[in-house]
């Protein structure tokens, strides 16, 4: 589904990938962990074309993103071919961005009615359906400033879905929650996982990504440093890097 090649990405002077490479299955769970500052964010900001790389490439369900290809070549997409693509790939965001004006039937249709031109009718029974599924189907009259900031994260992870898209990427959507928050937002996203969606999700929950994950990637400096399956990377890690962030957010 997902292919990460070479992927290089600065700041000014400072270079947040430095060439990274991961290879996503359909229907798995990518977990990504790793200390702050060492890319994670950026990484998902690139996959969707949020952020524009120097070097590499990214490609979702054999589209390169960003890119058309012609001969050897890649030649840079016009911002309304990139969000055509980008349309196919869900993203949940650490701060909910609810429109603060629209209820959350409105939001989670919002998307699919602008961008994909699809029949207003069928778009809100659509989101209706949504909202029951992550638990809130008695809220869609409500506006996001009458929602516990889980509710809004729930909101939300529907409004990334009202697209059917082929991949959800979550960037720590529990990290802006209170604590007694996290575990209604965690449960709806493992009723995803175990439906089969393809997903990539930056988190600092470590019981979450070894219950759900298929792979855990750890990176660190802009780097993949080790990946595997959860048992084995969060129980006998390889790299002397990824032993010493276990020991600290394990303890």
């Amino acid at each position: 589904m997902v292919e990460v090649r070479g992927l290089h990405k600065s700041f000014g002077t400072h270079e947040v990938l430095r060439g990274v490479d991961l290879t996503v299955e359909a229907g798995s769970v990518t977990v990504v962990i790793g200390p702050s500052g060492s890319g994670k964010s950026t990484l998902l900001r690139s996959i969707n074309r949020l952020e524009k790389t120097e070097r590499g490439h990214v490609s979702v369900d054999g589209e390169i993103i960003g890119y058309r290809r012609s001969g050897d070549r890649l030649h840079e997409l016009s911002e309304r071919h990139v969000l055509r693509q980008r349309a196919g790939i869900g993203f949940v965001f650490q701060s909910f961005n609810l429109f603060p004006h629209l209820t959350a039937l409105d939001n989670v249709a919002e998307a699919p009615i602008s961008a994909q031109r699809r029949p207003r009718a069928q778009v809100h029974t659509e989101a209706l359906a949504l909202l029951h599924r992550v638990g809130l189907g008695d809220k869609a009259d409500a506006y996001p400033r009458q929602l516990s900031g889980g509710q809004q994260q729930r909101v939300a992870i529907a409004r990334a879905l009202a697209l059917r898209p082929k991949l959800v990427l979550f960037d720590e959507p529990t990290s802006a929650l209170d604590p007694e928050l996290v575990g209604e937002v965690l449960d709806v996203m493992r009723d995803l996982a175990t439906a089969g969606t393809t997903m990539i999700v930056v988190t600092h929950e470590i019981g979450f990504a070894r219950e759900v994950a298929d792979t855990i990637v750890f990176l660190d400096e802009g780097l993949v440093v080790e990946q595997g399956p959860p048992g084995r990377l969060l129980d006998s890690p390889e790299n002397d890097r990824t032993r010493a962030f276990l020991s600290k957010v394990l303890s």
